[in-house]
């Protein structure tokens, strides 16, 4: 068990809580069940990003350890766009582009990992029929305060840029799909700690169990 964990420890850079996969993994064994691992992208780019290769890798580990392997496919999301890391709004993408993207993420995932035994779940299936008073429920969630805390946010505040409100609740969206898979452990790259870490606080906030949140390294320069 020792070395399988430190296999699923291996290139990770951030952890948060320090020790939750740990605790996560033993009361999985307690409760004789398998961890759910979820892994997000918004298909805003004809082809996935080469540099979260790291990423990938890393949810092979799990699959490999027999964890549940559920891969969001952020369509609805996709629509508002991910403003980590932009300095200015994000073009908006049709739904024909959308669907076009995800596709080829999956035929691209499936040459790292065994898409035939994980879950491909996209978010549009919980957002397109939500009803206004949940949305109104959803981001009250969280706080102004919590969301400026970002650092593409604040900077483009204090240099007076535009911050869209449609910006400002991307993170919960995109923290809403953990809640809706019950998700154990949520894997990204180190751009999208901000955003998972809010998924952690949502789960919290919906009474459920909140997931770890593990970030690998980023490979630069291969976009």
């Amino acid at each position: 068990m020792k070395e399988n964990i430190d296999k699923l420890l291996s290139n990770i850079a951030i952890m948060e809580p320090p020790l939750g996969l740990q605790d996560k993994l033993a009361l999985a064994r307690q409760e004789n069940r398998k961890l759910t691992i979820k892994l997000g992208f918004d298909p805003t780019a004809p082809d996935l990003h080469l540099g979260h290769a790291v990423v990938l890798q890393k949810l092979k580990d799990f699959q490999d350890e027999g964890h549940r392997i559920v891969v969001i496919i952020g369509d609805f999301t996709a629509g508002i766009g991910d403003p980590t890391g932009r300095n200015k709004l994000r073009p908006p993408l049709t739904p024909e582009q959308i669907n076009k993207n995800s596709q080829t993420y999956i035929n691209q995932l499936a040459k790292v990992i065994n898409i035939e035994n994980i879950e491909i779940r996209k978010n549009s299936e919980w957002f397109n029929n939500m009803p206004f008073s949940n949305v109104i429920k959803l981001i009250s969630k969280i706080t102004l305060a919590q969301i400026m805390h970002r650092d593409d946010f604040k900077t483009r505040f204090e240099s007076k840029a535009p911050v869209h409100l449609h910006e400002i609740i991307y993170p919960i969206l995109q923290g809403y799909d953990s809640v809706m898979i019950d998700a154990d452990i949520e894997l990204g790259g180190t751009d999208q700690l901000f955003n998972n870490l809010v998924g952690r606080t949502l789960q919290e906030a919906y009474e459920k169990k909140g997931q770890i949140v593990i970030t690998m390294p980023l490979l630069e320069g291969l976009d």
